[in-house]
């Protein structure tokens, strides 16, 4: 029987002691809010570091922020179409705050994050790792066209959006020379963004294979030479000392991977200074950058072997089998709820 005909549907709860699936009421949707049923959900990094311990998140919740769907209800005021197949950002604004006005909406002062939730607080179906999960009003939804399958699309509302968060950041990249740091999804990514748009990709990561997957989105070998821009999505301390080092004059240093403590990184005011460098960071992202993931996405299907970073989707029941580091030779596990 259809979930929505029983009002019922079935979700993964995490919490310090394990993850148990339930069976939970289905709300009804408010102003605003969207009843999306999710067709599929990749096993971002910041998952695993949740239940590994590595990371802080409210427990029990429902974890999963990487997903794809199609709305099956909606409430007042909701702009998307019933059936429409959507991908959604990871955070819940107001658009009202400080912040929000600033153009900083990631950054909200009342934020709420897809996957990051109390199952016990007032928004439980907060998670992609659900059959259904609902989302509230201030949740950027992007239209996916059909030709985009599941497992490339639902990567878009973190890895994706944030990879073009970081190419604004570093602003032009035509005929420029680039270092990506990490070869993980997000690394893997900026490297197929940066090529297409015209730049010179090199690939900084100490594992043989996926600077080899990286190869095949356009990176070439590491020569260990100057270069304009530098983006980092390893979180190493040691790869941002480094690139740092390598930025010839003008040259931009964008982070994006240091989303957890490390070691500090020495920077010399004088070498910035002389060096015009620059050196900024990316947490999240805005809006356009979520509308431009799945428009590259789209347009990079066919051309790119997006495919072959997924694992092949395990069902629910099986959800504990992907909460660990994915198989060799792809980036990212999935659930089909």
């Amino acid at each position: 029987m259809d979930t929505l005909t029983r009002r019922l549907t079935r979700v993964a709860i995490w919490s310090e002691s394990g993850v148990a699936l339930r069976e939970v009421d289905l709300p009804e949707p408010g102003p605003g809010e969207l009843l999306v049923r999710v067709a599929l959900a990749t096993v971002c990094g910041s998952d695993l570091h949740t239940v590994s311990g590595r990371r802080t998140s409210p427990s029990p919740s429902i974890l999963g922020h990487e997903a794809v769907g199609r709305v099956v209800a909606a409430g007042p005021g909701a702009e998307n179409r019933l059936g429409e197949r959507v991908v959604w950002s990871v955070t819940a604004v107001c658009g009202r705050c400080a912040r929000c006005r600033r153009g900083f909406t990631a950054k909200c002062e009342r934020v709420r994050k897809v996957g990051h939730e109390a199952f016990t607080g007032d928004w439980p179906l907060s998670g992609g790792y659900a059959e259904h999960i609902l989302l509230p009003a201030g949740v950027t939804t992007v239209a996916v066209p059909d030709a985009v399958p599941d497992t490339v699309a639902a990567p878009a509302g973190c890895a994706t959006a944030t990879v073009m968060a970081a190419l604004e950041a570093a602003s032009e990249l035509s005929g420029r020379r680039v270092l990506v740091c990490g070869a993980g999804l997000l690394g893997v990514t900026a490297v197929a963004a940066c090529s297409a748009g015209g730049a010179s990709v090199r690939i900084s990561d100490p594992h043989l294979q996926r600077r080899e997957l990286a190869v095949r989105f356009g990176a070439g070998p590491d020569d260990g030479g100057p270069v304009d821009m530098a983006f980092d999505f390893s979180g190493s301390s040691t790869a941002v000392a480094a690139a740092l080092a390598r930025l010839d004059f003008g040259g931009k240093l964008v982070l994006a991977g240091s989303v957890t403590p490390a070691p500090s990184v020495p920077l010399d005011p004088e070498a910035v200074v002389r060096g015009w460098l620059t050196v900024t960071g990316v947490h999240n992202y805005e809006p356009r950058h979520l509308t431009r993931a799945v428009e590259f996405l789209t347009a990079t299907v066919d051309a790119l072997p997006w495919r072959d970073l997924i694992a092949e989707p395990v069902g629910l029941d099986a959800i504990t089998k992907v909460l660990k580091p994915p198989p060799r030779g792809t980036l990212r596990a999935s659930v089909a709820p």
